[in-house]
């Protein structure tokens, strides 16, 4: 049997080998042909095509590598930030108090880079761009929908009335959607939520609870004209008491915040003379609660528009700060004044005095009087000097209507 098996592995092997060489001569042919094929191809245009080919590819993924790292790195910090933002609202609703976690210098720089101004001037344009008529409807909508807007206090419900945004946005509202109080010496300019109040102590203005602005840097250096109204000063605390006229008086503040679905209008708190007129062209950054509890002098760095004058207790201003999309302020009685300008030197101001000759007191605005307005949402600042015994009516964060009383002594 085992002779058998041996025989028969030897016939196998026999059958087998004639196969084994023919498979060799076949592999032998095949690859012979295939190099006499690739010698015959024109190896210089393959040779530059494919170098072309390498080089695009090499030069493609140069350009593309730094986009997905700033994707990357920008959607992580983005998602970080609103993370950080849950998280104190959260705090919040348990009652816990968060101190504010400030931006570094590098972070203030960055966000300045981005330019917001043409960014704003270029939706200003677009605001100004007319709307079909049949698109009137459904884009305001939209924005009624997104920002919570009551359409039944404006003057003009149609939506088809307003050509474009900007006129949206500036809508006037029914004389009795906003009665301005009688009984208070100080009322709201505007729709709006209170970000702070109080007084003012050595020279630093809080814009949120725990983060200041210098009240200096803020309404500007003293000069040495007889126009202006408040002469000039040697220290902070000589700046602060050249503000207080009046012996026995207090400088106030308060920071109203008004968000893109407010009424954008705002008017004159109180019975009062605007003597000045100062402009500061800078940067166009947020202003919302959240960027103002991030940015130390936030407020300092932007574009505004310092009114100041007095009333019955001695000093007070109004000043309206600009914002991203909020390169427009606009003051009614100020033909002279262009917000928003292409070109500006950095830190510079210009002054404009509504004394003249022929008018020895300045501008008297009423209380409730129409006074300016925005494009967009934004911020007002006042800062006045009162008695001591004056009190405000608010709570820091509480939703105010344009009318209603600030405080009163």
């Amino acid at each position: 049997m085992a002779v058998s098996v041996g025989h028969r592995s030897l016939w196998i092997l026999h059958r087998v080998a004639p196969w084994r060489s023919s498979l060799r001569q076949y592999d032998n042919t095949a690859s012979s042909h295939f190099l006499q094929s690739l010698q015959k191809l024109p190896l210089r245009a393959f040779r530059t095509d494919t170098r072309k080919v390498h080089t695009a590819t090499a030069r493609t993924l140069s350009l593309l590598r730094p986009l997905p790292i700033l994707l990357v790195t920008g959607g992580g910090y983005t998602g970080y930030r609103q993370y950080e933002k849950y998280r104190e609202r959260e705090l919040e609703k348990l009652g816990l108090e968060i101190p504010p976690k400030l931006a570094g210098h590098w972070e203030v720089t960055l966000y300045k880079s981005v330019p917001t101004r043409l960014l704003s001037r270029a939706w200003g344009r677009l605001n100004q761009v007319e709307l079909p008529y049949w698109l009137r409807r459904p884009v305001y909508s939209l924005y009624i929908w997104t920002f919570g807007v009551n359409m039944k206090e404006a003057a003009v419900e149609d939506l088809h009335h307003y050509r474009n945004l900007s006129e949206f946005f500036r809508r006037k509202l029914k004389p009795q959607a906003r009665p301005v109080c009688g009984l208070h010496s100080v009322i709201s300019p505007s729709d709006g939520k209170i970000l702070n109040f109080g007084q003012v102590k050595n020279c630093e203005v809080e814009q949120v609870k725990g983060v200041t602005y210098s009240l200096e840097s803020f309404l500007g250096p003293r000069a040495c004209t007889e126009d202006l109204p408040f002469p000039p000063a040697t220290s902070c605390d000589s700046f602060k008491n050249q503000l207080v006229t009046q012996e026995g008086n207090e400088l106030y503040h308060c920071v109203i915040y008004l968000a893109p679905g407010d009424y954008h209008c705002f008017h004159s708190p109180t019975d009062w003379t605007v003597s000045h007129r100062r402009h500061f062209p800078g940067s166009l950054m947020s202003v919302n609660p959240g960027m103002a509890r991030w940015i130390k002098e936030l407020f300092c760095h932007n574009e505004r528009v310092v009114l100041t004058g007095d009333w019955k207790h001695g000093f007070f201003s109004l000043t309206a700060v600009g914002a991203t999309n909020v390169g427009s302020i606009r003051i009614y009685f100020d033909r002279d004044l262009h917000t928003n300008s292409p070109r500006y030197s950095k830190g510079s101001y210009n002054d404009f005095s509504f004394v003249t000759h022929t008018n020895k007191e300045g501008v008297p605005m009423r209380k409730g009087e129409h006074l300016g307005e925005f494009n967009l949402g934004s911020t007002i600042v006042l800062i006045f000097e009162a008695p001591k015994d004056f009190n405000f009516q608010l709570k820091a964060g509480q939703k105010i209507r344009f009318g209603e009383p600030l405080g009163s002594l």
